[in-house]
């Protein structure tokens, strides 16, 4: 099995972070690899930021189908960026960290709270419960206040940041459970929990847990209705390379 995981941001070292974290959590025989696009924001802070991340995950997505027996993907940013769009441009499965961060939650309690970074990315958060129904479990979705960068070059204060907003979310919101809000925390749910004591569900690993349930039930994306393979045409501008595009003969 392979399950290939696209940070939707440029930043190198938050791939191998994303990377790493797979890798430890995914079963013997599954193949874990992550790319992220080679254009695009460095971070993703908001809806302009997902905008144009979403078309460096489609381009990743639709170049290693081309390259590499690809079971499912992971899009590992919790804003899931392009999810529906990435799913029409694959069979395999293609599953956002938010999504799964939330399901895995409702599994283990009946509330949970969300710890994001921004307040304004918190927002983004609240209209995915909304979309995706987990509006009625979610308690609070809460800001760090730390730029997703610095999760990466100051970790140390980041982590401090979090953590104590994670105990406020324990002793003020009657939670069962804490989702971490962004990709770039997939290497700290064990310290969290531990200095927490409740159960954090972070969204990578939740992912690629969900990715292999999925393969392993000999499941794909739905190519019947809205998730079909984008109907050919003709693009132009920047866009020309995609002009008569049809995914589903690969």
């Amino acid at each position: 099995m392979h399950i290939h995981l696209i940070n939707p941001n440029t930043t190198l070292d938050m791939t191998e972070t994303i990377a790493d974290a797979g890798k430890v959590i995914a079963a013997p025989g599954t193949r874990v690899s992550a790319s992220n696009p080679a254009s695009g924001p460095v971070s993703i802070e908001g809806h302009f930021d997902e905008a144009i991340s979403a078309v460096g995950v489609l381009e990743e997505i639709m170049r290693v189908d081309r390259e590499a027996q690809v079971d499912a993907y992971v899009v590992a940013c919790f804003g899931d960026p392009g999810l529906l769009a990435a799913r029409e441009a694959t069979h395999a499965p293609v599953i956002g960290i938010a999504e799964a961060a939330f399901h895995m939650a409702t599994l283990i309690a009946t509330r949970f709270s969300v710890v994001t970074t921004l307040s304004r990315t918190g927002i983004i958060a609240e209209h995915l419960l909304d979309q995706y129904g987990f509006r009625h479990h979610c308690r609070r979705v809460r800001a760090a206040e730390i730029p997703v960068l610095d999760l990466e070059d100051d970790s140390d204060r980041a982590l401090e940041k979090i953590i104590a907003e994670c105990r406020l979310a324990r002793d003020e919101d009657g939670i069962g459970a804490i989702v971490l809000g962004c990709g770039g925390m997939a290497n700290l749910t064990e310290t969290i929990n531990r200095e927490v004591g409740l159960p954090v569900i972070e969204g990578v690993t939740a992912a690629v847990k969900l990715a292999e349930a999925l393969v392993g039930l000999g499941l794909q994306t739905s190519k019947i209705g809205d998730l079909a393979y984008p109907r050919p045409k003709r693009f132009t501008g920047g866009f020309a390379h995609l002009s008569e595009l049809n995914l589903a003969r690969r």
